[in-house]
């Protein structure tokens, strides 16, 4: 059985992070090691939340599983919550990258043209270092902006989007991945290989609503999908239209939480991969 290790905060309420990366890598067949972060008793959309950090113990879990010999098919880090953290990846990733797995970069700092609160430019700039360090990226446009120094756009064509994802993969990384791409009336993910030169479009319905979490759900589908040996635009494919599934339960729920999409009614999607 193929296993992935991955390091991010839990929310003990609200569908972003670790508590769907878990279930979702999970019913594709694949073992799910964790290191959380950080716990909060929800995720930061509400007030007056409840947070343990956690990053004293990160080095001490990773001391004790080198010691034990242990070695994982994939490495996926996700939201991490400061400069301190992004350096114990940079080690983590030194201890067990090796030429038989993959190291994913999900660099969760920003969106619509801004960084997160308690995010500023020397944390951008540290992240910079940390997708250097990795085989694929797959932040969002606002993300890839910020680490490619390009200027960010609300409406752009193509051209743009090359251009960035090219600038993407010169920080270090392999193959970069692009959500929430539009232009020509389209919407969805694009993706980049350079050591093929291949790019691809995934491409759905747009969706005028904002769903919270759902750059977590498309992570934790794709690199479940890499994991299985799938290609980077087939893992883009699998991980869109889970996601885009996992959106239209939602609409069609009129109890659905305004904190995370229904992804758990789109978890037999996955089964076809449970192999």
């Amino acid at each position: 059985m193929k296993r992935i290790v991955t390091i991010q905060d839990i929310s003990c309420l609200g569908k972003c992070s670790l508590t769907v990366a878990l279930p979702i890598i999970s019913a594709m067949g694949i073992e799910t090691s964790i290191i959380p972060t950080a716990v909060l008793s929800t995720h930061t959309l509400w007030d007056n939340y409840m947070c343990e950090d956690l990053t004293e113990k990160i080095p001490l879990v990773a001391k004790h599983w080198k010691n034990e010999g242990f070695t994982f098919d994939a490495i996926y880090t996700g939201y991490l919550g400061s400069i301190e953290q992004i350096d114990i990846m940079c080690d983590f990733f030194d201890e067990f990258k090796t030429d038989d797995n993959f190291v994913f970069v999900d660099p969760a700092m920003a969106d619509n043209g801004e960084l997160y609160k308690n995010f500023d430019e020397e944390f951008a700039n540290k992240m910079r270092v940390l997708c250097g360090k990795a085989d694929i990226i797959v932040p969002n446009l606002t993300e890839a902006c910020m680490l490619t120094d390009t200027e960010y756009k609300k409406e752009y064509d193509n051209e743009y989007i090359v251009g960035v994802l090219k600038k993407l993969t010169e920080l270090g990384s392999s193959k970069a991945i692009i959500t929430g791409a539009h232009y020509n009336g389209k919407y969805g993910i694009m993706s980049y290989d350079s050591i093929n030169n291949e790019y691809s479009f995934y491409a759905h319905k747009k969706i005028d609503r904002i769903f919270y979490g759902t750059g977590d759900v498309f992570s934790s589908a794709c690199v479940g999908a890499l994991t299985k040996g799938y290609s980077l635009a087939k893992s883009v494919e699998i991980a869109g239209e889970f996601v885009y599934e996992s959106i239209k339960f939602t609409m069609n729920d009129k109890d659905a939480r305004f904190y995370g999409v229904n992804f758990e009614q789109a978890l037999p999607l996955l089964a076809k991969y449970n192999k």
